[in-house]
């Protein structure tokens, strides 16, 4: 039967979603506007699955205020970034390239305003965090961090800092635009600036949003997203297009709900780009033995070409390409590791764990984490497209065909070792194992 494919291209319920979602403009973790979304999802999924609830969990609330690079001409344009400290700190202003590990290792940066970019180079073996760059900062003794974007456009970048143990940061931290950046770079290198910032550090409040559908089974699938966004802008690509294809397949799977082996689980995180709170929380409470899997959808729609991070999960990597074929419909698979999002707090501990996102032109986030994430920038037709797809592949992994073994928490050490990806958790206060 393929009747539910028509339905499914045909569906509003999961755009309406979206759209629902970015006009509530402000989704900061522990907001009031998290939780009106939180609450819009939970009747969302509810309407799907017949019920749905929230968990609520205490988090480090954090609210910007006023920010700026200060130069001797005048203030410079930028914006905190979230959990950055307050206060105000001057001292050489040194502009560390891409800061690569090596570039803090040769360059005296103590008491510095130190700058490094968004992005890394082609040639670099692998993606590095905001926060390893930050805390690379910190541990060579700067004064205070500036994260200059790489697109064009005039657009700070945002993203958190902080750690687990200590989630608000140490030294002040701003993001600027690749234009100022560029301007501050010319004339400003070696000169003393100055960075300020204003924030309200507060105890807050967050939730992560439940709902199922399937028999009564022990083992289950979780299929998740985020609800939360940074609060410069609408939050459309991340991860308002996550939590609404969440939406979507709820809507679609309750009338196939017959054709689930497995329970399905649908969990909608908050809290997650303030340090992956939500599925912390989560994953530290729920019985991992008995998860099957988890499809983690963050960073869909934004192109048009599903992209699979498999975590060297054959099995998973498998059933994506199977499907994909299936619908003779193109998706990108890549078997490697990618620490930085929900799926990480289940997959550290050798839970299988997809990350869903897209393909996009171009490397690092692209318009994410800067005030034109926005509606505008994604396509109906990617969704739908993609909603197929997810939904093939949700009644894919939740079948009595489809089997997963777990890692051992050793394997999965061992494979960020080999990946290069050790050191640099080890900076950030991530890495999750007995050394």
């Amino acid at each position: 039967m393929t009747d539910w494919i028509g339905e499914l291209f045909t569906s509003d319920t999961g755009w309406t979603h979206l759209e629902t979602l970015v006009d509530v403009r402000d989704r900061m973790a522990g907001s009031e506007g998290e939780r009106e979304a939180a609450e819009a999802t939970r009747d969302a999924l509810a309407a799907a699955c017949g019920d749905a609830r929230l968990d609520e969990f205490e988090i480090q609330g954090w609210t910007r205020g006023d920010s700026a690079v200060q130069t001797p001409d005048g203030d410079e344009d930028a914006i905190a970034l979230p959990r950055s400290p307050s206060g105000d700190a001057t001292g050489e202003f040194v502009d560390l390239g891409y800061g690569l590990p090596d570039d803090f290792e040769r360059a005296d940066l103590d008491g510095t305003v130190v700058m490094v970019a968004s992005d890394v180079p082609e040639w670099y073996d692998r993606y590095l965090h905001r926060r390893e760059k930050y805390y690379h900062a910190v541990e060579a003794g700067a004064a205070a961090f500036v994260y200059r974007n790489h697109v064009e456009g005039c657009l700070p970048p945002t993203g958190s800092v902080g750690t687990s143990e200590n989630p608000i940061g140490e030294v002040p931290a701003v993001g600027v635009s690749k234009e100022v950046g560029a301007r501050l770079a010319r004339k400003y290198d070696g000169e003393p600036v100055g960075v300020s910032v204003t924030a309200d550090v507060h105890d807050a409040t967050s939730q992560n949003v439940h709902a199922t559908l399937g028999p009564d089974t022990d083992e289950e699938l979780l299929v998740t997203s985020h609800v939360d966004a940074h609060d410069v802008a609408e939050g459309a690509m991340d991860n308002g297009a996550g939590t609404a294809m969440v939406v979507e397949l709820a809507d679609a799977l309750a009338d196939r709900a017959a054709e689930l082996d497995t329970r399905v689980r649908f969990v909608c995180f908050g809290a997650e780009e303030v340090g992956l709170v939500g599925s912390a929380y989560d994953a530290e409470r729920r019985d991992r033995d008995a998860i099957r899997a988890v499809l983690n959808l963050d960073g869909v729609v934004r192109g048009r070409t599903l992209q699979f991070h498999t975590h060297h999960f054959d099995a998973l990597g498998d059933a994506a390409r199977a499907v994909a074929d299936r619908f003779d419909h193109p998706v990108s698979v890549s078997p490697d590791l990618n620490p930085h999002s929900d799926h990480w707090e289940y997959v550290k501990y050798g839970v299988p764990g997809y990350h869903v996102a897209s393909d996009t032109d171009g490397p690092g986030r692209g318009w994410g984490h800067t005030y034109a994430d926005t509606l505008d920038k994604l396509e109906a037709r990617d969704f739908r497209e993609q909603a197929i797809l997810l939904a093939a592949l949700t009644v894919e992994l939740a079948g009595d065909d489809f089997a997963v073994a777990h890692a051992s928490e050793a394997d999965v050490a061992a494979a960020l070792e080999d990946e290069g990806l050790a050191a640099g958790m080890r900076v950030t206060g991530d890495w999750p194992y007995d050394d």
